[in-house]
């Protein structure tokens, strides 16, 4: 059986361009996507980053529903610390009742922004100790069984929208197996503790409701291009990029600048971040694939096409999925 792919969309907002020039893209790469084969697609809760328009993430989920016809889409993940559980059902409950049978819930307990974005959006670091309690009170809420006597999700109750438990680290492996749920790993930016992380998670891993085995989906960035070169060119400008996001606020960071800093001391963790990253042609790309899946254990690679340009993104999901 192939092994499934996916997309992780982070809704690009493009240079110069605005949020509903990344709606656009987003819709037009879901659309792309479904005809090819993909099993999925998943938009990520950002806060207060400009280039990143996926922040209300159900919204964007629903919006790109209406616009495709098959494809799974889902959260990947809600930052469940900025939210009430009830909410969150309620919101996907929704979802779910609106596409039955295509919506996945992937959560995760980091605020997904900086800490003075956090206390704008009423979050104490404390609030991530009762991800653990929170999961279990949502899955409640979804199933047909509430965990708060007297309070009901509507809708959401019975809609048992699969959840998916997030991470970068041994916490959300351990909670994943503990609790039965599939295990989702951000190696695409977070790749140090990818194989250790895996390895708890099938050790641990008891059955539940949901889910019989173990299920491991991890994250790698791709930029597929008809030349190696131009996927090379492609992997620089992202990288200079992630430097000018990271390092560069307040300031106005030119390339050279950027390709300066990530070639210092200071760069190498931002350059470490890509590690998993398929970059090429065809052939440089399907060999890496194989690699990868290989090395995470992985069931599902959720892809990341991070290309500075909607027709270079489009392209490297067909490149990938042939």
């Amino acid at each position: 059986m192939p092994l499934p792919l996916s997309i992780l969309d982070l809704a690009f907002v493009p240079a110069g361009g605005t949020a509903r020039d990344a709606f656009v893209g987003s819709v037009a790469l879901a659309r792309r996507a479904e005809e090819l084969g993909y099993r999925r697609i998943w938009y990520a809760e950002h806060h207060n980053i400009p280039t990143i328009a996926s922040s209300a993430t159900s919204v964007l989920i629903a919006h790109v529903a209406a616009h495709t016809k098959s494809i799974r889409l889902g959260a990947g993940g809600i930052m469940l610390p900025n939210h009430a559980p009830l909410v969150i059902a309620e919101q996907f409950g929704t979802l779910e009742t609106l596409h039955p049978g295509r919506i996945d819930l992937g959560l995760g307990r980091a605020p997904g922004t900086d800490p003075v974005t956090s206390r704008a959006l009423r979050i104490t670091p404390s609030d991530a100790d009762a991800f653990p309690t929170d999961v279990l009170e949502l899955q409640g809420y979804l199933g047909l069984q509430t965990r708060v006597p007297g309070v009901e999700a509507t809708p959401g109750k019975g809609t048992h929208v699969p959840l998916y438990i997030l991470g970068s680290s041994l916490f959300g492996a351990q909670l994943a197996a503990r609790l039965g749920l599939p295990y989702a790993f951000a190696s695409h930016f977070a790749p140090n503790a990818l194989e250790e992380a895996v390895d708890v998670y099938r050790r641990d891993f008891r059955p539940s409701q949901q889910l019989e085995a173990p299920y491991v989906i991890a994250g790698m960035n791709v930029l597929a291009a008809d030349t190696r070169a131009d996927a090379e060119a492609q992997f620089r400008q992202v990288k200079r990029s992630r430097v000018k996001l990271l390092l560069g606020r307040g300031l106005d960071l030119t390339d050279d600048d950027a390709q300066a800093i990530l070639e210092s001391p200071a760069g190498q963790s931002i350059d470490a971040m890509t590690r998993y990253s398929a970059v090429g042609g065809e052939s440089d790309v399907k060999a890496y694939l194989e690699r990868f899946a290989k090395l995470a254990r992985a069931d599902e690679v959720m892809t990341v096409h991070p290309a500075p340009t909607l027709a270079a993104r489009l392209r490297s999901v067909e490149i990938l999925a042939a």
